[in-house]
């Protein structure tokens, strides 16, 4: 019953300001999530597909569902994602130019580490965080370049693992999103606290009898999560950065 309320749910009255999108894998399959931040700065669990992996196709059904049940997928919601290939695929198909993504930066730290040698590992750490704290597009932009250059001389990968994600990692200083609400949107880290909750709720479940059992717990452990949000922090500078995306 839950799970029927969950997935049938409409959402017509959900005003998206930002979208999560983020897998979650139980049972040997992949569960596609979408956690949206509407122009209030309340929280939502708008809806999940399941599928063997994250790829285009299952991201695309996940809009689908989502828009079947009345959200309005405009092109003015900002997308914060890891960097999976396949979501951002689906993304780019659907939004081209006008998409707002914002890649995580915390994924993207954790990526440049793993291409440099041990030691270099915290600088680059340190410097990708300072050049993301500044507040204005064109500082952050310059050092971001210079992280560049520096990666450049260690490890030729690690540069053009920061290069790929360069605009998307500034995507929020485009916007000039305030510092307290950017800090919010700049990492996966609210979806990531929402499957944390999941797997607390699932932490007893130790054999998965198929598909429909996955889909019951994670439907239900999903209205449990809502119960504990919070508004997101820095909610009240959302109506200037609408302003600013019209």
């Amino acid at each position: 019953q839950k799970l029927r309320q969950f997935k049938e749910r409409r959402l017509e009255n959900f005003h998206s300001f930002a979208i999560f999108i983020d897998t979650i894998h139980r049972g040997g399959e992949a569960f596609l999530v979408a956690l949206g931040v509407d122009l209030s700065g309340e929280k939502m669990a708008l809806g999940f597909w399941q599928g063997h992996s994250e790829n285009h196709e299952i991201c695309e059904e996940l809009f689908k569902d989502l828009e079947r049940r009345g959200l309005v997928l405009s092109k003015k919601i900002i997308f914060v994602t890891d960097g999976g290939g396949g979501l951002i695929k689906a993304l780019r198909n659907r939004y081209g130019k006008k998409l707002l993504h914002q890649r995580c930066t915390i994924h993207k730290s954790r990526n440049l580490q793993k291409h440099l040698a041990k030691q270099y590992r915290k600088e680059a750490h340190r410097r990708l965080k300072a050049a993301l704290e500044q507040n204005h597009y064109t500082d952050a932009k310059q050092m971001l370049l210079e992280l560049e250059a520096w990666l450049r001389a260690k490890n030729e990968s690690a540069a053009d693992s920061l290069l790929e994600a360069f605009e998307e990692l500034l995507t929020l200083h485009r916007l000039k999103v305030p510092a307290l609400l950017r800090k919010t949107l700049m990492s996966t880290n609210p979806i990531e606290s929402m499957f944390s909750s999941v797997r607390h709720c699932e932490r007893n479940l130790k054999r998965s009898r198929g598909s429909k059992m996955l889909q019951r717990w994670l439907g239900s452990a999903l209205f449990y999560c809502e119960s504990q949000f919070n508004r997101v922090m820095g909610y009240e500078g959302i109506a200037l950065v609408v302003s600013t995306i019209e």
